[in-house]
């Protein structure tokens, strides 16, 4: 990852080596992607970053896992004035993730080991999920945990467009449809001013 700063690129090799060690023990990733997890998913996972931008206050992440792609956009803001909130109801993973922050000294970074509807609503400026629930479910999430006036970026599969269609029937919302940089008929949703139909 050329665009990158130094620090960056060593904080995500870093991570990459976590998630190899912890792997064979909780399964944060398919074991099949494994030994392509810096295209196949951090990779995947800094198109955020760059589709995002400057930003700045509470960023929230649905369903963390593994970290992708909070954990890995909190490298890429790590000197930036972002605070991260990374929600996994696996405690198990949820451990890993606290283990990651923590040994790639990312001091803006808080673990909620909880389920995403039990949470007080968070007030987001950004809300982020990869890989976590059809949109229709989905947006029920992000309405909860997002601000007036923020932005929530999903990361949808090939299925995206039929996904949106039945969001569409329930909710009313203005979105942005970003071609995905490294799966192949994938996008990423840049959603915003979300109200139930």
């Amino acid at each position: 990852m050329s665009d990158v700063s130094r620090e960056t690129s060593e904080r995500l090799h870093d991570y990459a080596r976590l998630i190899e060690k912890w792997n064979p023990r909780i399964n944060l990733v398919a074991r099949s992607t494994l030994q392509d997890i810096s295209d196949r998913h951090i990779r995947d996972s800094t198109q955020l970053a760059a589709l995002a931008g400057p930003v700045t206050g509470k960023w929230v992440d649905l369903g963390s896992g593994g970290g992708l792609p909070g954990l890995v956009a909190a490298i890429h803001y790590a000197d930036q004035p972002v605070d991260f909130h990374l929600v996994e109801s696996d405690q198990r993973k949820a451990t890993f993730l606290r283990t990651c922050s923590r040994e790639l000294s990312l001091g803006r970074v808080t673990v909620h080991a909880a389920r995403i509807e039990s949470l007080i609503p968070a007030a987001a400026d950004i809300v982020s999920a990869r890989a976590l629930a059809p949109l229709p479910l989905l947006m029920s999430y992000v309405d909860r945990h997002l601000k007036q006036g923020g932005t929530a970026w999903l990361m949808k599969g090939e299925n995206w467009q039929d996904e949106l269609r039945d969001a569409q029937a329930q909710w009313q919302f203005r979105y942005d449809a970003h071609p995905s940089q490294t799966h192949q008929n994938a996008a990423i949703l840049e959603i915003g001013d979300i109200s139930h139909v």
